[in-house]
């Protein structure tokens, strides 16, 4: 069984100094995880080595190095090479994979018409390019369901057709299907065949036709309202989502991401749990 914390779960405590990042690496070893996903924004390659480092040191296994992209823009060219940068870091740091995002929307001033294909046609040659450079670099390039423009299953589908690249693969997020109005389960099966790593998140839902629930939720793209909450607590088809990955033969890591508002640490914890006991019942 692998299963990871990313270093996104802290997040808010990391923001405001209240844990530091060994301390985050510290807990997630506590509670029986087996890695730790690192998200780095900031191209920073002394710290990426000492968080590595430390990672190792800890017993735990840095099974991807995650950080984010836009190239829906109006010079893809400089987005690649930034990109390019962080592949170097993950390498030299001995990390087999790394995530980026594709893109965020259209941007301004963009004057074509505003489609889905549009967007593939300018990003699809960039992630290409990375694809091509990670492979030089022994390092699996991958995005996920995200950001709302390409977090459909079919939208997903679309830019790997595109991109054809046999290092460029799909991290499925089990739960941000659900922010755009997509069956978690059924759009997890249609993408089985390209996962390489998997984001364990969870989320209460409550009907458009209700009234705001308030504070705290958003609002998916069909007008529903949706709150992160602890894995395996919320309303996503948690257990069959990993039942179709698990059947498929993955091997890779599951990796929580919590982003609700509950305590984080125990949160966190009470995740990871959850994940183990449906790991354990599906024979991993």
């Amino acid at each position: 069984m692998k299963t990871a914390i990313s270093s996104w779960s802290y997040h808010r405590l990391l923001d405001t100094g209240a844990l530091s990042w060994e301390g985050a690496v510290d807990h997630a070893a506590s509670i029986g995880a087996t890695g730790f996903e690192c998200v780095l924004n900031d191209l920073d390659p002394e710290f990426a080595k000492h968080i590595f480092k430390y990672i190792r040191e800890k017993g735990l296994e840095a099974p991807i190095y995650t950080t984010g992209a836009n190239f829906l823009v109006p010079n893809p060219e400089a987005e690649v090479e930034r990109v390019k940068k962080h592949i170097d870091v993950a390498a030299q740091n001995g990390v087999t994979m790394m995530r980026h995002d594709v893109a965020w929307g259209f941007y301004e001033g963009y004057e074509g018409e505003k489609t889905i294909e549009a967007a593939v046609e300018i990003m699809a040659p960039a992630i290409r390019e990375v694809a091509s450079y990670g492979e030089s670099k022994g390092v699996i390039t991958c995005s996920e369901n995200h950001g709302r423009l390409f977090q459909d299953s079919d939208r997903v589908r679309k830019v790997y057709r595109a991109v054809n690249h046999k290092n460029y693969r799909f991290l499925c997020d089990i739960g941000n299907f659900g922010g755009v109005d997509e069956n978690c389960a059924n759009a997890t099966a249609a993408l089985s065949d390209l996962i390489c790593h998997v984001h364990c998140k969870d989320s209460l839902f409550r009907s458009g036709m209700d009234r705001n629930p308030g504070a705290f939720w958003g609002l998916t793209r069909g007008g529903n309202y949706r709150r992160a909450t602890i894995f395996g607590q919320g309303d996503n088809p948690t257990f069959q989502c990993l039942n179709v990955i698990c059947s498929t033969g993955y091997d890779g890591y599951f990796s929580i991401e919590f982003e609700g508002i509950e305590d984080t640490l125990p949160a966190i914890q009470a995740g990871h749990d959850n994940l183990v006991k449906m790991l354990k019942e599906l024979g991993k």
